[in-house]
């Protein structure tokens, strides 16, 4: 028997080590007049790259590093832009500038690169920071500092651009979870991107893809990426299940996929999102978008909170426990349950919170919701996508 195309899908030639150069459809920022943040919503064309996602997978960005810290490296050491440098041990060259632009990672330092560093200078203060016992002196300078920190700190250096540059590893891809519905969108993909600025150790930091997002491409530029499938956050088979989904900030990103392959796939179960941020003013992200929803009756509940509109903060957890009647109410009749954004704090205190909502609605042990929560684990009905 013949095989049509259709039969047979024909696997991308883009991956993780042969990017897709996409070019940016528009790149937008969501947050309004007076909000401290700035989130990028950017779009970009997969026409021709055969690539394409589910709703819950994650974007690789292929980043470059900031052109103002490269030329200060530059400029700190004295070096030659073009002097050609050898980047791996296949024996690849490039002129140092674009080696320190696009294929090292010079805004991270860890342990074994001051370690390394230290023979390449007679600085005591680095010879003393790697003994041992300054363990914890060394993983606290490593924090928050990067490689012109670490030149202009222990210097005089008694070593070449190639000695330098043969330390640092490799720039590692950003992941980013999608944005968009394939099925919605065909042909695109979407990522909801929160630009990182800070100041520490005396100078101003900024998150290396993100901030490269927010300023320096435009619409018509591209980026490299790739699809990174996760197979543990998903939407449910049934189109029938309910779903609650908690994803405050730039955690709402996969849920924006997910309301949309409901809309398109014209689900019928029931779905309610937990959003929070700073104000709602400002910080509302995609707020016409799911107004619309709601009115389409695509999106059954939303519930917000915003931290910083009233003199007590209210948080996403305080929302899941203010309705935890009804959210256990849905979980017993099947739903499945999401958290996507950070790791640190809103995902322990989600999670924290809905242990509490069990115990309470459910008549339970501590232990007991615990337990309850661990078997919605096994059955894949309570699912993190955390960073």
């Amino acid at each position: 028997m013949a095989v049509t195309v259709e039969d047979k899908k024909v696997p991308s030639p883009y991956s993780r080590t042969n990017p897709f150069p996409a070019r940016i459809l528009k790149n937008i920022n969501l947050n309004g007049a007076g909000s401290i943040k700035e989130t990028r919503h950017i779009e970009f064309s997969l026409e021709g790259s055969g690539l394409s996602y589910n709703p819950g997978d994650a974007l690789g960005v292929v980043p470059s590093n900031d052109p103002e810290l490269v030329a200060a490296l530059l400029e700190e050491m004295k070096w030659d832009p073009e002097v050609t440098v050898t980047i791996n041990k296949q024996g690849d060259t490039l002129p140092l500038k674009e080696a320190l632009t696009s294929y090292f990672e010079i805004t991270l330092l860890s342990k074994k690169i001051l370690q390394q560093a230290a023979e390449l200078t007679d600085n005591e203060d680095l010879k003393k920071l790697i003994l041992a016992e300054n363990a914890d002196q060394l993983k606290e300078y490593t924090s928050g500092r990067d490689l012109l920190d670490m030149l202009r700190d222990f210097g005089p250096w008694k070593a070449t651009a190639q000695e330098v540059v043969s330390l640092l590893r490799k720039m590692t891809p950003r992941l980013y979870s999608i944005a968009s519905s394939f099925t919605a969108h065909p042909g695109q993909v979407h990522l909801t991107i929160g630009a990182v600025r800070y100041t520490a150790h005396g100078r101003e930091r900024k998150g290396v893809c993100s901030v490269l997002c927010a300023e320096r491409v435009h619409e018509g530029d591209t980026l490299p990426v790739f699809v990174q499938p996760n197979k543990h956050f998903h939407l449910p088979e049934s189109l029938e299940t309910d779903i609650i989904m908690v994803g405050p900030g730039t955690g709402i990103a996969p849920f924006r996929a997910f309301i949309e392959e409901r809309a398109v796939t014209k689900a019928t179960g029931q779905t309610w999102l937990f959003f929070g941020d700073q104000h709602e003013a400002c910080d509302f992200l995609y707020h016409d978008e799911f107004e619309q929803h709601q009115k389409d009756g695509v999106l059954t509940k939303l519930s917000t909170a915003w931290s910083r509109d009233t003199e007590k903060k209210v948080y996403v957890q305080h929302k899941i426990l203010e309705h935890s009647k009804e959210l256990f109410a849905w979980l017993e009749k099947g739903a499945y349950f999401f958290i996507c954004g950070d790791k640190q704090n809103m995902a322990k205190d989600v999670h924290n919170a809905l242990i509490s909502a069990i115990a309470q609605e459910g008549g339970l042990s501590q232990e007991d919701a615990e337990a309850y929560l661990n078997d919605l684990q096994k059955q894949g009905r309570y699912q993190r996508d955390v960073y």
